[in-house]
Formats: structure tokens, sequence, C-alpha cells
């Protein structure tokens, strides 16, 4: 019995595996770090499909050395490391995996507010290499206050909205900034829709949590950074590229914002000479917004539930591209 060939880039967990071996010849990367774009592009040339993250480019010449590839499974939200057009031109089928990583990703982004607003990173390193000489002393190590401050969301989507929930928990006002406007989520929870000058200006707190795409890349810059209070907080858990870094570190470094919390960089690794890991007013992470075990999980066999949907000619759970069924006559 025929079966199509698959290649899955990084190690997943095991029942998503066995999940695709069942309808699939499967061949699995073997390191830890991603395999080079030359190494993928030779990898997938024969392949009927492929599960893939977002270190992963797929653009045109890639899959143009792949012409038998006809669906990708992408083990994320975020679609930027896709050309979706090529891919849909090519009436090749993309899923990806909203939803199951919401909660998990907004936890992180609280996390992330709570330890750069009282400076939990700088003063555990502090204490780490030697420095603490005093018990205590009233005016050291003070930070921001997160209960009853202010909460701004840019971009109220799914991880948006988890954010926003959690920030309820600590009696903050929630305001909030969105392509589309959510009244019933304002009945329902009491978030004040505002422009994104207002949300800015106003907030303690901005966590951002738009898409990447070609309209909201830098679309935080020097003129979007001087507009937030001199006691704010920046997060991230987006895309790096959605902040200008080079605005950023300045911010950063002038005082125009408090500090910063960064689960994603621009660029991706971030370099370790980079001149904002010297700076003590922000914290950054390896782009872990979705790192539990249990979101990772339903992560990994929802990927896997799409790419065999998808080799067996049905409908994908999370298509990202769903024209493309009109076209393969789906």
């Amino acid at each position: 019995m025929f079966k199509p060939r698959v290649y899955v880039t990084r190690q997943i967990f095991p029942d998503a595996l066995d999940l695709i071996e069942k309808s699939a010849e499967l061949e699995l990367w073997p390191d830890d770090e991603p395999p080079s774009p030359e190494q993928l592009k030779e990898a997938l040339s024969e392949m009927d499909g492929a599960l893939i993250n977002v270190m992963d480019r797929i653009d045109g010449p890639l899959l143009d050395a792949a012409p038998k590839l006809r669906v990708l499974s992408q083990v994320a939200v975020g679609l930027d490391n896709i050309d979706l057009a090529e891919a849909t031109r090519r009436e090749i089928m993309v899923g990806f995996t909203p939803g199951v990583l919401a909660k998990s990703t907004a936890d992180l982004a609280f996390a992330l507010l709570l330890a750069t607003a009282r400076r939990v990173v700088e003063s555990d390193k502090w204490v780490r290499e030697g420095n603490w000489k005093i018990s205590h002393h009233p005016m050291f190590w003070l930070g921001s206050e997160v209960n009853g401050s202010t909460l701004g969301i840019l971009g109220m989507g799914g991880i948006g909205l988890e954010t926003a929930k959690r920030g309820l928990g600590f009696d903050m006002k929630v305001m909030y900034h969105s392509r589309t406007r959510k009244p019933e989520l304002e009945a329902e929870y009491g978030f004040k829709y505002a422009s994104m000058n207002q949300v800015l200006a106003k907030s303690d707190f901005v966590s951002i949590h738009v898409p990447l795409t070609p309209e909201t890349h830098k679309f935080i810059g020097e003129k979007q950074l001087k507009k937030m209070k001199p006691t704010a907080i920046l997060v991230n858990l987006s895309r790096g590229a959605v902040i200008d870094t080079g605005a950023l570190y300045k911010a950063l470094n002038e005082g125009w914002i408090a500090g910063a919390g960064l689960d994603v960089f621009d660029p991706e690794p971030v370099p370790p000479d980079h001149p904002i890991l010297a700076l003590n007013n922000v914290v950054i992470l390896p782009h872990i917004g979705s790192a539990s075990n249990r979101s990772r999980r339903e992560m990994h066999l929802l990927a896997a539930r799409n790419l065999v949907a998808g080799l067996n000619g049905e409908r994908m759970e999370q298509i990202a591209n769903p024209e493309v069924y009109k076209s393969l006559g789906m």
C-alpha cells in the first residue's frame, strides 16, 4: 500500500509522531538545531507533506524545489515564515494551530509583565553575584505596582483576550485597540476600546498581540514609544519585528519608558553582543510563549491531525488558506 512521504523538521511529542506514522512514511530531522535553508530545501524535495515550525522559511524557491509537496502543517499560530500566497497558488494546504496555545502564551505574557515590573530577573542576578549586603532597605529595588494599574492590549485576538482576563484578576483596568472592535467583550468584561495612541498614552503596561504583517512591521517605533508614559512597561509576545529594535533600545537606554518584557526579538536569535542585553530594564526570553507541556503536546497533535487530513484529501481542523479547497475540488 502506498504511503505518502512526510518530513518533520523537529522532534515532537511521540504520540503525534505515532499518529503521522499510521498514515505516512515519516522522516525526522535528527538535531536540536534547525535545518539550514539549504538542508530544508533538500529534505523537502521529494516529500508529499511536511510538519514545520516558525524557524523554517517556506518561500517560492523552496516550493519550486519541492514539486510533490501538497500539505504543510505548521506548529504555530503565526504564519509570517510561510509565503502563503505562493503555497495557495500551488494548491498546497497549509495547516496551523490557533487556539490551543492562547492560555499558556497569556500566562507567559503576565509572567513577563510581573517580572519586569518588580525587577525579578535583575534582583535575582544581584543576589547570585553576591551583592546582597543588607537584609532590607526601604528604598532599594522599588518596582512598578501592577494591581490597580491600567493594562493596554494591542490586538484583542485569542492571546490578547486571555492576557486581558489575567489583568482583571489583578484588578487592572483594561483598555485595548484591535483591528476589529469587540463590543461583546466590552460588555462581558468591561474592557474599554480606544485608539492606538490613547492606549499607548494612558496605559501603565502595554502588551502586544498582533500578527506580523506588512502593516504591523515595525509599527512600534520612536513615535509610538514617545507617546508612552516614562513609567510604562512594554510587553511583546507577538513577533519581534512588530517593534523597531533600534528605537526600543534607545527608549530603554534613555528612559522614555521604564522597561520591556520580550519573548520575541528582531532578529532571532538575539546576537550575544547586542547592546540591549546590557540593559537592566529589559527581560528577554527565547520565544517560549507556548512552551508548556500541555500546550505543546496539544499543538503537536493538532498539527499532526492537520497533516494527516491533508494527505488523505480531507479538510483540516485548522487551515490558513481555506480558499485552496475550491481549487482542489473539496
